[in-house]
Formats: structure tokens, C-alpha cells, sequence
């Protein structure tokens, strides 16, 4: 009788949930590609710098594929490439129309996007301007960083002026990884470095920050990890366990390894599935995951796969389907403070 009671439990909680299948989702992770950003790139004989040719984006085509996917809002961000090639003025001329194009974007068909601000990392001073610009004028929902530019390393000291102006405006971080220097380019992963070197930058920039205790000392900032969380639900354990042999050691600082990690969220994007979402429950909570696409980097109908399949996946979980409509929808909406 107990086993045939877990069965119709189970059974009640499937079905209970099939009408969500319909929630209309948040996406935290989608990309605008403009055309002077291509344009720079290719003057810069960047266009395969991360081994994938840049898709093309415009607002009717992504606007068509929330239609199909059931996603009521996305949260534009600049991908990879950074487009910094030392040439200060004209980095900040690129950072800039993209930051406006995707301002013109929110406010054209309202309530179906929001927008993070690219910055001209890794200049500080032009950086902590355009943030300012971008939130106070342009009206961004939040910034977006690089992992690292020139070897400059998120966490670093030297990124404490632009932290202190996020925090003080409380502003949603979404970290993206770029390529990291040096990579090997004669292995595959060197190639199209989504395979491999986007999780492993993602998890090198998240450690340096919880290693200079950037979210504990900057508390109202709220940082957003891509890509399923990328390599930190394997790399959580690992600091854990190390941390006090590296302090006994003199190896490292002191590190308020919970403090920063509770500060953390993450979105799906780049490999959605339930067992994502079940990995990333052992570093974090369930009002800490959010629901990304990665759009347009997957074609569209492959896409609309995945996020058909990840929808059913999670709403038909007995573990995750109490969590649904938080991971697809309400926790983006009380990241980004979206009146419903």
C-alpha cells in the first residue's frame, strides 16, 4: 500500500503540473548581434575568434522565436568576442551603439525585452562612464562583464572602482566567458571554444572572485553564471575541501566561501536539462536558477527543441516539478524587478 501511495502521489504531481507546460518563461541568456559589432570584428580579423561563426540577429526573428517557445521576455547581452583591441576610442564607440541599439530594442515592442550594458573592459575609467551612462540615462536592467580581457581577470583589484559603482546601484551582473590567454589552438577545444574553454573561463573568473570576496564585499551586487553554472558545481567541493590546507599554508586569504556563493545565481543556458538543474542544486538554491536559451547562437528549430524538452523534463520531475515555474519564470522576475 505505501509503494501503490508514492505511486498515485507521484502520479498526482506529473499530471497536477502538465497545465504549466504553457508558462510563459523569462530568458536570462540571449545575445544581440549588431551589425557594427560585425563590422569592427571583422576589421579586427575577429569574426572566428572563438572558432563558430557569429549568427545574425534582428528583433522580428528573435521576437518570432519567443513567440514559438513560449518565452514572454529576454534579457539581451553582447556575446563573444570583447570588442577590445587596444584601441580605446574605438572599443568604446562599438560598446556604445550596441548599448543604444539594444535600449531602442526594449523600448520598441514594451515588456518583451530587457538589456545587461556591454562595457569597454578592460578600461576601468571608460568602463565605470558607460555603466553610469547605460543605467542612468539608457535606463539597462543591469551590466554585462567578461570573464577576462588582455589576462585581466574578473575579481582582480584593479576592477574594485567599477565594483563599488555596481554596488552601489545594486545592478545584476551577467557574467560571459570569452577567450582566455593563452589557449592551446592546436587542440580541438582551442577550436570552438564553446566545447570547453567557456565553462573552464566561467569557473576561473567566478573562483578569482570568491577568492578576492568580491560579492561579500560588494553585497548588493547580483552576479548571474552562465551556462549551467558551468564547472563550479565540480570546482564548489574542490575549493571546500582545499580551503583550509591553503589557509594553514599561507596560500590564500581569508575566503568567506559561503558568503560569496549565496550571492550567486545561475542561468540554464548552453545545455538545459533536468540533471543541469539537480547539479546545480548541490552548490545553490532553488531561487538562485533561471531559465536561458543562449538565442541565437543555436539555430531556431533546434532550439525550440531544447526548450520544449527542458520544459517537460523539469515539470514532470517529482524532485524539480515545485520548483518550475520559479527556475522558468518568478526568480527573473525578482532579479530584475519585473512588475507582473
Amino acid at each position: 500500500m505505501k509503494r501503490l501511495g508514492s505511486f498515485f502521489a507521484t502520479l498526482l504531481t506529473v499530471t497536477g503540473m502538465v497545465a504549466q507546460t504553457d508558462i510563459k518563461a523569462i530568458d536570462v541568456h540571449s545575445h544581440i548581434v549588431t551589425d557594427e559589432y560585425l563590422k569592427y570584428l571583422a576589421a579586427n580579423d575577429a569574426l572566428m575568434e572563438d572558432g563558430y561563426p557569429l549568427p545574425s540577429w534582428n528583433e522580428s526573428s528573435h521576437l518570432a522565436f519567443m513567440d514559438s517557445a513560449g518565452i514572454e521576455r529576454s534579457v539581451l547581452t553582447l556575446s563573444s568576442p570583447q570588442p577590445w583591441f587596444g584601441n580605446l576610442d574605438d572599443s568604446r564607440k562599438v560598446i556604445r551603439s550596441v548599448n543604444e541599439m539594444m535600449a531602442e530594442t526594449k523600448r520598441n515592442p514594451p515588456d518583451r525585452f530587457l538589456w545587461c550594458a556591454a562595457l569597454p573592459q578592460p578600461d576601468i575609467e571608460a568602463s565605470v562612464d558607460e555603466a553610469l551612462y547605460a543605467l542612468d540615462t539608457l535606463g539597462a536592467d543591469g551590466i554585462k562583464l567578461a570573464t577576462n580581457v588582455d589576462g585581466v581577470y574578473l575579481g582582480d583589484p584593479i576592477y574594485d572602482p567599477l565594483m563599488k559603482v555596481l554596488d552601489e546601484r545594486s545592478a545584476v551582473v551577467i557574467l560571459h566567458p570569452v577567450k582566455p590567454r593563452p589557449v592551446n589552438d592546436s587542440t580541438f577545444t582551442g577550436g570552438p571554444i564553446f566545447v570547453y574553454e567557456y565553462p573552464a573561463e566561467t569557473t576561473r573568473a567566478v573562483l578569482n572572485m570568491v577568492a578576492h570576496n568580491v560579492m561579500t564585499r560588494y553585497p548588493d551586487i547580483k552576479v548571474v553564471v552562465p551556462h549551467a553554472g558551468s564547472f563550479m558545481p565540480y570546482a564548489v567541493p574542490r575549493l571546500k575541501s582545499g580551503y583550509p590546507l591553503l589557509l594553514k599554508q599561507g596560500l590564500t586569504e581569508p575566503i568567506e566561501i559561503e558568503g560569496n556563493l549565496a550571492k550567486l545565481y545561475y542561468d540554464l543556458a548552453g545545455g538545459p536539462s533536468a540533471q543541469a538543474v539537480k547539479m546545480l542544486l548541490t552548490i545553490t538554491t532553488p531561487d538562485h536558477i533561471m531559465f536561458g536559451t543562449d538565442y541565437p547562437f543555436v539555430p531556431t528549430p533546434i532550439l525550440e527543441k531544447v526548450v520544449a524538452k527542458v520544459k517537460n523534463e523539469i515539470i514532470r520531475d517529482p524532485e524539480l516539478s515545485q520548483h518550475a515555474e520559479d527556475v522558468f519564470r518568478n526568480n527573473a522576475m525578482k532579479l530584475f524587478k519585473i512588475e507582473k
